[in-house]
């Protein structure tokens, strides 16, 4: 099969990389950009540990044609901390223990940013839903609630 160009945003930068029609998102992200951080999981759409936001809104990567998001910002789990620093959401998952193996991490990040971004101050029934889609094994949730929390708290959650 013959590859495509493609110009993705991806963490602020625009990449062009040549990928078969056929990838996802998932796919380019991780084997043409090194983007590690976003992780195949189930690859049904399932688990959510391919979670990504575009234009802030979270999707799966793992059902994503790279040509259908072609002109939105796609923001991975790479692309939270600024020079360095890390996003509070990441801060609060550190100090709350909210990822044990952390395989799901990422998605949760970026569900959970989503989130703070059009809600500051979430329920604990609000941090629910908008995890919902992001399955984890490890932590029982009451951990990854609270640093949703913990982030929420913080003046800098967005």
């Amino acid at each position: 099969m013959t590859k495509e160009l493609l110009t993705l945003r991806v963490n602020g930068e625009r990449h062009t990389v040549a990928a078969e029609p056929h990838h996802t998102l998932l796919e380019v992200l991780r084997e043409e950009l090194q983007l590690t951080g976003t992780k195949h999981g189930c690859e049904l759409g399932e688990c959510g540990a391919c979670t990504v936001l575009a234009d802030g809104v979270p999707i799966l990567s793992c059902l994503t044609l790279p040509v259908l998001v072609s002109d939105v910002e796609i923001t991975t789990v790479e692309g939270l901390a600024d020079h360095g620093t890390l996003h509070p959401l990441q801060s609060a998952f550190a100090e709350e223990g909210a990822a044990q193996c952390g395989y799901c991490t990422p998605g949760m990040l970026l569900a959970a940013k989503a989130l703070l971004d059009t809600n500051p101050r979430p329920t604990r029934d609000e941090i629910a839903q908008a995890i919902s889609g992001n399955l984890c094994r490890c932590t029982g949730y009451t951990a990854i609630y609270e640093a949703i929390e913990r982030a929420a708290r913080s003046a800098k959650a967005t």
